[in-house]
Formats: structure tokens, C-alpha cells, sequence
């Protein structure tokens, strides 16, 4: 029988059991019943919760671009430019330790060819690049550099690369310093 929670309570302990379910298996992997039998209720709950098994993982793939999006602005606020930049990207490479969140972003990535799915993933993408816009004061060129370093770190902490003792994967561990970014810019790039 399941615990009695407030509809508040059940709803976070519900979106922590299916981030798991998610990250691990994606979008058609994950199984609404393994969520709901872990959380001790009936999948019909869940789905009274949630409404259907994508509008669930819809949230927790914004939730996840969101946790991003928001600590590197927190971490670039009252900065400009490289400063900002180095900020954000400190606070970036800090939030890779979060495996469930990284691996629900790249579950949304991955469940593009769905076009709703793929609609939440652009928006959230765009998000993240407004947000190192909007907040270094940087031209794009050196902002989609930024985050294509970010994608790299994303893939290899999908890898569990920091489990790696080899050249290729402390390549990858290693932290961009903001003045290797002081040279890309529109001007460079022609």
C-alpha cells in the first residue's frame, strides 16, 4: 500500500523515480509501470498526474535544461564578456555530476525524431544559448564554440570518462580556460 503523501509530495517523488526511469532507458524505453510500481501506486495515478508518458518526460527534459540554463546565469550574474563566460562555464562543468539531469537532456536530444519532442528540445536549447548570450555580451561564433566545448563534456560525461585513465579521456576532462575563447570571434571565423 502506498504512503500517504500530499499531492505535492507524490508528485515530486514521482518525477524523481521516472528521472531515473528516463535518463536510464529514454523517451520508449522508460516504463510508466516500473515508475508507478516503484512509487508504490497504480500507473493510472501516474498518468492523473502527469496526463501521458511524454508529457512526463517532456518536464523532466525541461527541468533538466532549466537547472542549466538557470545556474549558469546565477554564475554569470554581475559579470560580462570572458569573465561571465568563465562563470558559466565553471558552473557547467560542475553540474555534469548530476548523470540523471545530463542524461535526460541527452534522452531529449535523442527522442527528436519526434517533432513535440523535438519542439521542447529546440526551445530548451535556445534558452542555454540566450542565457551565454544574453549574459556574456559575446558574439554567437564565440558563443556556439562555448557550447559545442559543452556538448563534448556532456558526451564524455555520459561516458563516465572521469573513470578513464587514459590520454584521450583526460583531454576531455580538461577544463577550457575563457582565454582560450578571446580569440574566436565573427572577425576570426571569416
Amino acid at each position: 500500500m502506498a504512503e500517504r503523501m500530499s499531492g505535492t509530495e507524490r508528485r515530486a517523488q514521482v518525477l524523481a523515480i521516472a528521472a531515473e526511469e528516463f535518463a536510464e532507458h529514454g523517451l520508449h524505453g522508460a516504463s510508466t509501470e516500473v515508475i508507478a510500481r516503484t512509487a508504490g501506486i497504480t500507473q493510472a495515478y501516474v498518468f492523473r498526474i502527469f496526463g501521458t508518458k511524454k508529457a512526463l518526460f517532456l518536464e523532466l527534459v525541461r527541468a533538466a535544461f532549466e537547472r542549466v540554463s538557470d545556474g549558469m546565469r546565477a554564475a554569470g550574474g554581475g559579470k560580462t564578456g570572458l569573465d561571465a563566460l568563465s562563470a558559466m562555464g565553471g558552473q557547467y562543468f560542475d553540474l555534469l555530476a548530476d548523470r540523471t539531469s545530463l542524461l535526460l537532456q541527452l534522452q531529449g536530444f535523442a527522442a527528436c525524431g519526434d517533432p513535440e519532442v523535438r519542439d521542447v528540445v529546440r526551445s530548451c536549447f535556445a534558452r542555454l544559448w540566450g542565457t551565454t548570450e544574453d549574459g556574456t555580451g559575446l558574439e554567437p561564433v564565440t558563443v556556439k564554440t562555448f557550447l559545442a566545448f559543452g556538448m563534448l563534456l556532456n558526451a564524455g560525461a555520459a561516458m563516465g570518462i572521469e573513470q578513464v585513465d587514459e590520454a584521450w579521456a583526460e583531454g576531455v576532462r580538461t577544463r577550457i580556460q575563457p582565454e582560450l575563447f578571446a580569440h574566436i570571434t565573427t572577425g576570426t571565423n571569416r
